[in-house]
């Protein structure tokens, strides 16, 4: 490789190194990275800011974007304080049937937003009933962390990596819905087993704070109905865009956008409250974690190390297959899975075009996908969606550890992952 090319992966790794250990902020790190990029002429403008194989990936960008903005004016209707209220009545107050409960309606909701954003609204208001039962909200806050990555993988807006690969790749909405989903909804099952092994057995009834809890009103929760059956109405229409992107043909990030338009354009909320809750250093992270990987697709490293993990797999579909499985499950445990993906994107499109093209060799998507995301779970940074209910935590006055979430994490990646294997292996490559 030449001087440049290796300039690139020292500037990478060392972005790469910041992000992961925390040692300065993901965003100053990443536009760090990506300025250092520019300025030794790695890459350039041109190809930052308007390339399609090597600069930012604006449909990522604007589909989150127009998914915050949806997202923000539907918390102002209070709904998400609506559920909780009615998932812990519908417990009884018990506290095993609560996090049940809570769980299922956080991979729901990942599902259809972004896990980040869920983990945002649901958590609150899990320490809000945890409070009135009297009972540790951390192991709450971890299942609601480990469920939404679950959750998140089913479709395409439902994990950050899940973007980056629909972009990358070629996908639909309904790709995602076909591939991931049904595994998904296996995966919810035995994870609810396991929150019975590792949390289940803790829980201790309180009748006195059950009775409490049955004194709340749900429907008081509810700040402004109209405007919420407005929210679900846009909701439910870019949903239903997003499932006939083959007949409509409109990206999903154009889809978003115009979701995010409508709901302003008709209803009450000013433009500035409905960008109040758009997460901007997470959009500006995104932005230069592309600049980053598109020089390093720019200096030919990309390239290289296609070659080199195609020379490696023999071309062998199945060896590529649970290689990157099970590597990326590795790997996304130890650093956050957003920018793992976004680096392996580029190689795993490669491999695909080598051993298959759109037809069998799209298996490696999912198995990207499914590492990426469930691999995220195995450590407190290897999901965004970790980081922040850990700091939605310590802001209340209840931390969790680093150990005390990656001991309940690695268990759940260490079963999820394995059952993937047999999927991928009976589904495209027996």
């Amino acid at each position: 490789m030449s001087v440049l090319s290796w300039m690139s992966v020292a500037v990478f790794l060392a972005a790469y190194t910041l992000i992961a250990t925390e040692k300065v902020h993901r965003v100053a790190a990443a536009l760090g990275g990506a300025g250092i990029m520019l300025l030794i002429h790695a890459t350039g403008a041109q190809a930052a800011f308007f390339s399609e194989q090597s600069g930012i990936d604006w449909n990522v960008i604007f589909l989150l974007l127009g998914m915050m903005i949806i997202v923000g004016v539907l918390k102002q209707t209070g709904v998400f304080e609506y559920l909780a209220i009615w998932a812990a009545k519908r417990a009884r107050g018990r506290p095993f049937r609560l996090m049940v409960l809570l769980v299922l309606i956080t991979a729901a909701a990942s599902a259809l937003l972004d896990n980040v954003t869920t983990v945002l609204l649901i958590a609150p208001v899990t320490l809000l009933v945890c409070e009135r039962l009297a009972v540790n909200v951390a192991p709450f806050l971890i299942a609601e962390a480990l469920a939404s990555n679950i959750g998140g993988a089913a479709t395409l807006v439902g994990d950050p990596p899940n973007i980056i690969i629909a972009s990358r790749g070629g996908l639909s909405f309904n790709d995602f819905l076909i591939h991931m989903a049904p595994m998904v909804i296996v995966l919810m099952v035995v994870f609810i087993g396991l929150c019975w092994l590792m949390f289940g057995r803790s829980f201790r009834y309180d009748p006195e704070r059950a009775a409490s809890i049955m004194e709340l009103e749900e429907k008081e929760a509810i700040e402004d109905r109209r405007l919420l059956w407005q929210s679900l109405a846009v909701l439910v229409i870019v949903m239903a865009a997003f499932v006939l992107h083959p007949v409509l043909h409109y990206e999903p990030s154009v889809v978003a956008l115009l979701g995010g338009g409508l709901l302003v354009a008709a209803t009450r909320v000013t433009t500035s409250d409905a960008i109040a809750e758009v997460e901007w250093p997470t959009l500006v992270f995104f932005a230069g974690l592309f600049v980053m990987v598109g020089a390093l697709v720019e200096t030919g490293v990309i390239g290289r190390l296609s070659q080199a993990a195609v020379a490696g797999t023999d071309g062998r579909l199945e060896l590529t297959t649970m290689g990157l499985l099970g590597g990326s499950a590795v790997l996304s445990a130890i650093v956050d899975n957003i920018p793992y993906v976004a680096t392996m994107s580029p190689i795993v499109e490669q491999l695909v075009q080598s051993t298959g093209g759109a037809g069998q060799g799209q298996v490696l998507w999912w198995a990207l996908a499914f590492g990426a995301d469930l691999g995220g779970n195995a450590t407190a940074v290897g999901a965004a969606a970790n980081v922040v209910i850990l700091g939605i935590a310590a802001r209340n006055g209840t931390p969790i550890s680093f150990w005390q979430f990656t001991k309940y994490g690695l268990i759940v990646t260490a079963v999820t992952v394995p059952m993937v294997a047999p999927y991928l292996w009976l589904r495209y490559l027996l």
